[in-house]
């Protein structure tokens, strides 16, 4: 059967996250709906990355197995076009062979997180940040988030309900960066991984965060790191600030 790589985009607010659910609004859920209107039957994709609810994404990655042999375009309109009214985009499309596969083909993710600093209510904003009402003190949280790069057991920041088999991951980047906009001051956070437990991106952030308000030091991160605790991790962020950016592979298959 032919196969075929999808970047999705999506807006994650109406969704139960990625992964289908009984009952529930997923996001692979409306794509398999949609593919079952093209083709009639069932459909089961897989993606780089189960984001959770209310996660955005600007470059998700899934692949799915077709009956017909489709020219990559309209295979993507065909979906597009029966994804309507729900937030979610086929923004490319391409044929792969048959043994590559969404997840376990890639080498790297990477995760972006937003937050808005200022405190009169975000408005056109709503949603896609994190808002906070106080300034950040982005040194000192680069300064802690140098501590988290490299290898290391992140015990910490893992979900306690996380089915990974083990906490060690190696972090690649972590880099945290003010912008100002027309809106105030949006605090940046890269961060890629060749893969990531679960909660981890937002539990980086929300003990970050403490680092930029003052209520943390820098030393204080190394520590709850160090700590191998998930009692030692600050607040997990809330997720309307966070979007898979980028799924890399071998060989782009978009290109």
């Amino acid at each position: 059967m032919p196969r075929y790589a999808l970047k999705i985009e999506y807006h994650g607010a109406p969704f139960a996250g990625w992964q289908r659910q009984k009952e529930q609004t997923t996001v692979q859920g409306a794509i398999e709906a949609a593919l079952s209107r093209i083709e009639p039957g069932d459909h089961s994709i897989a993606a780089a990355g189960r984001t959770d609810a209310g996660v955005h994404a600007l470059g998700q990655v899934a692949h799915c197995d077709m009956a017909r042999d489709w020219e990559p375009f309209r295979l993507s309109e065909a979906v597009n076009y029966h994804l309507k009214p729900a937030p979610v985009a086929i923004v490319a499309c391409a044929r792969v062979a048959e043994d590559w596969h969404a997840r376990f083909s890639a080498l790297e993710r990477q995760y972006f997180f937003r937050i808005l600093s200022r405190r009169a209510p975000a408005t056109h904003l709503e949603g896609l940040v994190w808002q906070v009402r106080q300034q950040l003190d982005v040194a000192a949280m680069q300064e802690a988030a140098d501590h988290l790069t490299g290898r290391h057991d992140f015990t910490t920041f893992r979900s306690t309900i996380c089915q990974a088999d083990s906490p060690v991951k190696t972090l690649d980047r972590l880099d945290v960066t003010a912008h100002q906009t027309d809106y105030g001051t949006e605090v940046h956070f890269d961060v890629r991984a060749r893969s990531f437990l679960h909660n981890q991106v937002r539990s980086f952030v929300g003990s970050l965060e403490r680092v930029g308000t003052g209520s943390w030091t820098p030393d204080d991160m190394a520590a709850a790191l160090a700590a191998r605790d998930r009692a030692a991790c600050g607040p997990v962020c809330p997720p309307q600030g966070l979007y898979l950016r980028h799924v890399a592979y071998d060989e782009n298959p978009f290109a």
